[in-house]
């Protein structure tokens, strides 16, 4: 017979955290134990989880960010969801090991599609031909997709990302892992909920919306702490990273364009960055970049300007890449990690009205990087939402229209992460329902991220 264990994947939250403004936390931390994770590189969402779930570091699962530059097919891609793209032995293969019976349920973990999960289910947007962006999910089994949206409504898409995103889709992701628990009653649930991360990214971590903002998501965990405590189910709560304050943005790619080393192609009098024709670009992902040199010759050279960056804390060529497992063959030729109040822009035009258009929208797909920019609405345009109802509109009326809202201002971020984060308490927690859990090094000294993975198996394996 194996235990049941509940993970939840509290994004952005730190042992700072914990506290009065987070009872539901604070009694498991009280109960069980508790400990920070050690930062890895880089520390962000798709990397982390997936070192979570397998016990390895990038470089043996192969990924090296939440995208990277796609070199059979010259072209940089984020946010992708197959699971196939993980070269690593997931823990949801090691549960089924050996004839074992054990049962998991993945929701809205990433690389969710066609995960090796009993049942998955994650955000899976529609993209009809006439330029609509519709609300839904992906499941596994199928059927459960209709069944949650019957059950609960269209996942708020809207609320999970973007200028609107709140409490809303987390509250949701929760409903769902709690229906998943009641109808399935997998032996390992891992659930997703993202809400903080968004909030610091938005405001930064010393605004004063966010004792708020930890209530709600307390409260979130709350309810599905509390069905798992009465149904035999021990609960591990873990965070990828703290968020550290920014207020400096260092542009990458502009700085390789003024050195002539990016390609660009116009289209409509508008620029797109050309990878495969570019000598030199940075594939920017929060506070971590990916530095492909296509022209070996200038790694010398780009690697000193680099070093001139007043912006950029470390720059890793090889050597450094096999030190913090980061030397897979995704990796950039060099890698730059900003210091922690810098986060890197994939900004690669150099006058606003060259931008793309996708630039000034909720584009996740299609940018060259990761923009945080997203979460806000342009403070230049007068009367917004009638402006977005006017829009919305016009796409109910089957006619094509750019939903343009996203600024292009930077200074508007204020928090990031992706950097290394020297004080334990303002980084990634591991709190678990069980007090034995942890030994006395790992509460003292912190847990290597590597070692979830070991843990979890511990805790959902075979006793008497």
């Amino acid at each position: 017979m194996a235990n049941k264990l509940l993970l939840l994947n509290v994004v952005g939250l730190s042992p700072k955290h914990i506290g009065a403004h987070t009872p539901n936390l604070s009694q498991l931390a009280a109960k069980g134990c508790n400990t920070h994770i050690q930062p890895m590189l880089p520390a962000v969402t798709c990397s982390v989880q997936t070192t979570y779930f397998t016990g390895k570091t990038p470089a043996e699962h192969g990924i090296v960010g939440n995208g990277w530059y796609f070199k059979d097919q010259a072209e940089i891609r984020f946010w992708h969801q197959s699971n196939h793209l993980i070269q690593a032995e997931q823990i949801w293969d090691q549960l089924k090991k050996d004839n074992n019976p054990l049962t998991s349920a993945n929701v809205f973990c990433w690389y969710n599609m066609y995960c090796p999960a009993d049942t998955a289910i994650t955000v899976r947007p529609m993209y009809p031909a006439d330029g609509r962006k519709i609300p839904d999910i992906y499941t596994t089994p199928g059927h459960l997709r209709a069944e949650m949206n019957k059950a609960l409504g269209s996942f708020p898409l809207f609320n999970f990302w973007g200028p609107k995103s709140d409490i809303t889709s987390s509250q949701w992701i929760a409903d769902c892992a709690l229906r998943t628990l009641e109808q399935q009653s997998p032996d390992f649930t891992a659930v997703y909920l993202p809400h903080l991360d968004y909030a610091l990214q938005k405001v930064g971590p010393d605004d004063s919306s966010i004792p708020t903002e930890l209530e709600r998501i307390d409260a979130v965990c709350g309810q599905l702490i509390d069905y798992a405590q009465s149904h035999q189910y021990q609960v591990v709560v873990v965070s990828e990273y703290g968020i550290h304050a920014v207020n400096k943005v260092c542009h990458l790619n502009r700085l390789f364009r003024q050195q002539g080393w990016i390609g660009i192609r116009e289209e409509l009098g508008l620029e797109l960055l050309d990878p495969g024709a570019s000598r030199v670009f940075a594939v920017a992902d929060h506070q971590l970049a990916h530095i492909y040199v296509q022209d070996k010759t200038l790694i010398g050279r780009v690697r000193a300007l680099l070093d001139q960056q007043d912006e950029i804390d470390l720059v890793m060529g090889e050597e450094e890449k096999l030190a913090f497992g980061l030397n897979h063959p995704r990796s950039g030729d060099l890698v730059a990690i900003a210091k922690a109040d810098t986060w890197f822009s994939y900004y690669y035009w150099l006058e606003d009205q060259r931008a793309p258009d996708f630039a000034r929208c909720v584009d996740i797909h299609r940018k060259p990087g990761y923009d945080p920019v997203e979460l806000f609405l342009n403070p230049d345009i007068k009367f917004p939402l009638a402006k977005i109802g006017l829009k919305l509109l016009q796409k109910k009326l089957g006619m094509r229209t750019l939903m343009d809202m996203i600024p292009l201002d930077t200074s508007l971020v204020k928090g990031s992460h992706g950097a290394l984060t020297p004080a334990p308490q303002d980084g990634a927690i591991f709190m678990c329902s069980e007090a034995a859990c942890l030994n006395a090094t790992q509460k003292t000294d912190g847990l290597e991220a590597t070692r979830v993975y070991d843990l979890l198996t511990t805790l959902i394996g075979p006793h008497d």
